[in-house]
């Protein structure tokens, strides 16, 4: 594996799980069925930006009998409806990667109306039963405050994971500023675990699997827009993230 964060790498990752014994499943079916499952790997997907590379994470998916979590922002880089529908008609979830809180400065009443409002909206393309908190690196506000006030489960929300996911007994490994679990660059995305493993590159994560190093419960969470076989993109995308993780490291230290 030369270049990492390709659909390529991305493949062999989910082969890796594969042939290892893990079944390939989307949030909310491990919410319902999991309890069936000996092994397994949650696939969830933040849609922060460029929905075209998450639809062709969605196929690739697909391909190899796998389910995954798409959460779309409503910002415009994200919400677009015919990636939504194309993602859905390859069996995945769709949930809300809800930002409220920050979009509305921390006003309580408007941020719940807000997420009321745009629920409704993604319900019109799928029945949403779990959400997903965006980071937002560069607000103060976190969005998970938005339930100090409210509920989510009044709302026909069984899931969210940084609130219902025990990540002690789960390991999470996430592709945040690039990298795998770097919380020096990773303002929100982070989780008390219980786990202490060091993966530079998704072929140590490859090379867990096959040594049989890993907890029969992962979840995975990645941003499609990192992963793509196209070598000018994927060099773009690196050096915008790189620039990225410089401002979020300053925020990380003031946090």
């Amino acid at each position: 594996m030369e270049r990492d964060f390709t659909l390529v790498a991305y493949t062999q990752l989910l082969q890796s799980a594969i042939r290892n014994g893990y079944t390939l499943t989307s949030y909310e079916d491990y919410i319902n069925n999991g309890h069936q499952y000996s092994k397994v790997f949650i696939l969830r997907h933040d849609v922060d930006d460029l929905p075209d590379n998450s639809v062709q994470v969605a196929k690739i998916e697909h391909q190899l009998g796998a389910k995954g979590s798409y959460y779309f922002r409503v910002v415009k880089n994200s919400l677009h409806p015919t990636c939504i529908e194309q993602i859905i008609k390859l069996n995945h979830e769709i949930g809300y990667h809800y930002e409220d809180m920050a979009l509305n400065h921390g006003d309580y009443e408007k941020s719940y109306h807000h997420f009321l409002e745009k629920l409704k909206l993604f319900r019109t393309y799928y029945p949403v039963k779990t959400i997903c908190m965006h980071g937002s690196p560069l607000s103060k506000w976190d969005n998970r405050l938005l339930w100090k006030n409210y509920h989510y489960k009044d709302l026909g929300i069984i899931g969210e994971p940084y609130f219902d996911i025990d990540f002690s007994k789960v390991l999470y490994i996430t592709d945040t500023g690039r990298q795998w679990n770097n919380t020096t660059s990773s303002v929100r995305d982070k989780v008390q675990t219980g786990y202490n493993f060091k993966f530079d590159s998704t072929a140590d994560i490859i090379k867990a699997f096959d040594e049989n190093k890993l907890p029969a419960v992962i979840m995975l969470n990645i941003h499609p827009q990192r992963w793509t076989d196209n070598k000018v993109l994927w060099f773009k995308e690196l050096v915008l993230q790189n620039i990225k993780n410089s401002i979020k490291k300053l925020f990380v230290k003031k946090a």
